[in-house]
């Protein structure tokens, strides 16, 4: 039986907890949380930045995003897919934002965003879907479980085997 609890969240007013390795913590309102969102194609969420924190590149496969500062200073940006032709790069598009200014991020590009200032920051995103998925990349490729053959990394970014080890060694978490 749906009732009224399956329309709202509390708690958005919190601050998360950004003491963890990349100072950065997102509280989200999908479909999870809030069952009346199943088949509505949105959600939100809140993102809090310790001073210099970091939401590390990440990407969400079945939504774009649209982000406002409303407190601190956020250095943000994406990267184009890549270019149909082989002689182009990839683009970073990045901008500085201030409380009040808004970015998008185009769904399924790889995007961060960063906290310039010595002052914790805030921000609020719409994503275009209930369920907008994320995959940070850092974690999906030198953190998945089992463990993607070093081999193939080591060729795919041309280091050293001993770089993707130690990539592999380190202990990458998740701040949704």
């Amino acid at each position: 039986m749906v009732t009224a609890e399956d329309f709202f969240f509390a708690g958005l007013n919190k601050p998360g907890d950004t003491s963890n390795a990349v100072g950065s913590k997102v509280t989200p309102v999908n479909v999870n949380q809030l069952p009346g969102l199943n088949t509505l194609g949105v959600s939100l969420v809140r993102i809090d930045y310790a001073p210099y924190g970091l939401n590390p590149p990440h990407t969400h496969p079945r939504a774009t995003e649209i982000l406002v500062v409303v407190e601190g200073t956020l250095y943000v940006g994406f990267v184009t897919s890549n270019p149909a032709d082989a002689t182009q790069k990839n683009k970073l598009f990045t901008k500085t934002l201030y409380p009040g200014d808004v970015f998008v991020f185009p769904e399924g590009l790889i995007h961060f965003q960063f906290n310039t200032g010595k002052t914790n920051a805030v921000a609020f995103a719409g994503l275009s879907s209930q369920n907008p998925g994320v995959i940070t990349v850092a974690n999906a490729v030198f953190g998945s479980d089992p463990p993607i053959s070093r081999d193939v990394l080591t060729k795919a970014f041309q280091v050293d085997a001993n770089v993707v080890k130690y990539l592999q060694g380190q202990f990458w978490m998740n701040n949704n």
